[in-house]
C-alpha cells in the first residue's frame, strides 16, 4: 500500500537514487567541537515513514534517518527495491533485497540501548515475517542491524525478553532477523521526515500491544495497567457485539497523534445517533468485510450489514469536513440539499412543524442539541421557529445570497446550514430562528 502511495511522490523526487552512505563500525562517534558522544543502531520495523517518526519521540533519541540495508543491492533507490521485490515474487533473482531500515542515533548518557529496542519491539509487530500491516514483502521485514558484539547480545536478549511476553498475549514466534549490519544506503530526500512533510500521510497500523517488560516495580506497575488496556482495544472487533444494520468503526494507531487529535475533536464529545466503536486493530470486526486494506490512522469506515459503504482516511483537525463526510452517509438527498448546498424546504412540509412535545431539537448528523421545545413557537410563516438556541450550537454568518442581506444560522457541531435569523421574534429574545425542519432531529423528553 505505501508502494502506491509513494509511487506519484517519486515523479517529484529531486533525485531518483539514494547515496550510499559509509556508517563507521565504531561503536560510538563524537562531533569533534562536541564533548557528546552518540551511539546509533540500524532497525527494521516495515514502513520507514511512520517508524522514523515513532522512534525520534524517545528522550535521548538525537536523530532518527530513512535508509536501506541488509541486502546484497548496491547503492539503489526506492524505485529500484521495488522492482527487485517483483523480480523475487516472479523468480526471476535470489539476491537478497534491502529492508527499508531507520538509523537510530542517540545519546548513550540519556537513553539506553536497551530502551530504544524496548521501544523497536513495542511499535510494530516482529511476528509477521515478510510484511508489516498492509505492506507485504520482503523489505517491509523486521529486523535488527547491529554492528558490534555488546549491541547483538542485546538485541538476542530483548528478543528472548518479548518473546515471553507475546507468548502470555497468544502471539507467534518473533520472526524478526537479527544480523550484522552491511551495505547500508541513505534514503532519498523525500523519504526523511516524511510525516513531518505530509501529515496526513501513511501512519501505519502497527504494533501488537503488549508492552516490553519493565525492569522496576513501579514502572511495571504502571505497564501493567496500561498494557491491560491497550491490549484489549488490539483485540479483533467481533461483528456479533456491534450493530450490523450500521455501524461506526474507527481503526486508529497506537501513538498515534493524528487519532488522538480525532479522538478529542470528536470521538470524546459523541453524540450521534449512529453507533461508534475504535479499536487499535487494522482487521476489520469478526465476520464483516473491509472494501480495500487500511493504509492510515485514524481511518473511519462506515459498515451497513457488516459490509463497508464508504471510510473517511486521515485525519489533521479537519473537524467540519468529517461531519460533512458523514452527512452525505446518514442524510437524504433533500437534506443534503439544504445542509450542504443552503437549500430550503417548501413552507408547512416539515414533518416537526407542529411538534409540540417537550424535548430538544438536535443536528441529525452530530447529534447535538440545537434548540429546546420551549423556545419554540408559532410564527405562521410554514417553518419551525424558535426565540433562542442552545448557548453554544450555532453560529450565524452574513448572507447576501438571493440579492437579499440575511443573517444564515449554521450548526456549530457540524457546520451544515439550517436556515436564517430575523429580529421580528417574541420576547425574550425578540429573535425568531427560522430553521428549515428537514435538518432537525427531535428527541422528546
Amino acid at each position: 500500500m505505501k508502494a502506491m502511495i509513494a509511487a506519484t511522490l517519486m515523479i517529484f523526487a529531486m533525485t531518483a537514487f539514494a547515496m550510499e552512505k559509509t556508517v563507521t563500525s565504531n561503536s560510538a562517534t563524537s562531533n569533534p567541537n562536541s564533548t557528546t558522544k552518540t551511539d546509533f543502531i540500524v532497525l527494521g520495523m516495515g514502513c520507514f515513514w511512520g517508524a522514523e517518526k515513532r522512534m525520534s519521540e524517545i528522550p535521548g533519541v538525537l536523530d532518527v534517518e530513512s535508509g536501506y540495508a541488509g541486502g546484497d543491492l548496491p547503492g539503489v533507490g526506492y524505485q529500484q527495491i521495488l522492482n527487485h521485490e517483483r523480480m523475487l515474487n516472479a523468480g526471476r533473482t535470489t539476491a537478497r533485497n534491502h529492508a527499508e531500515v531507520i538509523k537510530v542515533t542517540f545519546d548513550p548518557a540519556k537513553v539506553t540501548l536497551e530502551t530504544v529496542l524496548a521501544k523497536f519491539w513495542e511499535n510494530h509487530n516482529p511476528t509477521q515475517g515478510d510484511r508489516q500491516g498492509n505492506d507485504i514483502g520482503s523489505n517491509y521485514r523486521s529486523a535488527i542491524y547491529y554492528h558490534d558484539e555488546s549491541q547483538k547480545n542485546l538485541a538476542l536478549g530483548t528478543q528472548k525478553v518479548y518473546q515471553q511476553a507475546l507468548n502470555t498475549a497468544g502471539y507467534g514466534k518473533i520472526t524478526t532477523e537479527i544480523l550484522p549490519l552491511k551495505n547500508y544506503i541513505t534514503a532519498e530526500e523525500y523519504h526523511q521526515n516524511y510525516l513531518q512533510k505530509n501529515p496526513n500521510g501513511y501512519c501505519g497500523l502497527g504494533g501488537t500491544g503488549v508492552k516490553y517488560p519493565a525492569t522496576d516495580q513501579k514502572a511495571a506497575k504502571n505497564d501493567s495497567a496500561e498494557n491491560t488496556a491497550t491490549a484489549k482495544r488490539m483485540k479483533p472487533l467481533d461483528g456479533k457485539d456491534l450493530n450490523f444494520a450500521q455501524q461506526l468503526v474507527i481503526f486508529e494507531a497506537e501513538q498515534c497523534e493524528f487519532c488522538k487529535q480525532f479522538d478529542h475533536d470528536v470521538l470524546d464529545n459523541w453524540q450521534a445517533e449512529v453507533p461508534v466503536v475504535a479499536t487499535l486493530n487494522a482487521n476489520p470486526p469478526v465476520g464483516w468485510t473491509l472494501e480495500k486494506p487500511l493504509f492510515a490512522a485514524p481511518t473511519i469506515v462506515l459498515f451497513r450489514n457488516g459490509k463497508e459503504a464508504a471510510r473517511y482516511t486521515g485525519y489533521n483537525g479537519e473537524k467540519t469536513n468529517f461531519w460533512k463526510w458523514l452527512g452525505f452517509q446518514l442524510l437524504s438527498p433533500e437534506q443534503q440539499k439544504i445542509a450542504f448546498a443552503q437549500g430550503t424546504e417548501p413552507p408547512f412540509t416539515a414533518s416537526n412543524l407542529d411538534e409540540k412535545r417537550p424535548g430538544r431539537f438536535v443536528d441529525p448528523i452530530t447529534g447535538a442539541t440545537l434548540f429546546l421545545s420551549q423556545t419554540k413557537f408559532n410564527s405562521g410563516t410554514g417553518w419551525p421557529s424558535f426565540f433562542d438556541p442552545v448557548e453554544g450550537s450555532v453560529t450565524l454568518h452574513d448572507d447576501f445570497s438571493h440579492g437579499m442581506q440575511r443573517i444564515e444560522v449554521r450548526s456549530a457541531s457540524s457546520g451544515i446550514h439550517l436556515g436564517h435569523v430575523f429580529d421580528d421574534g417574541p420576547p425574550p429574545s425578540y429573535k425568531r430562528y427560522c430553521i428549515n425542519g428537514n435538518v432537525l432531529k427531535f428527541i422528546p423528553d
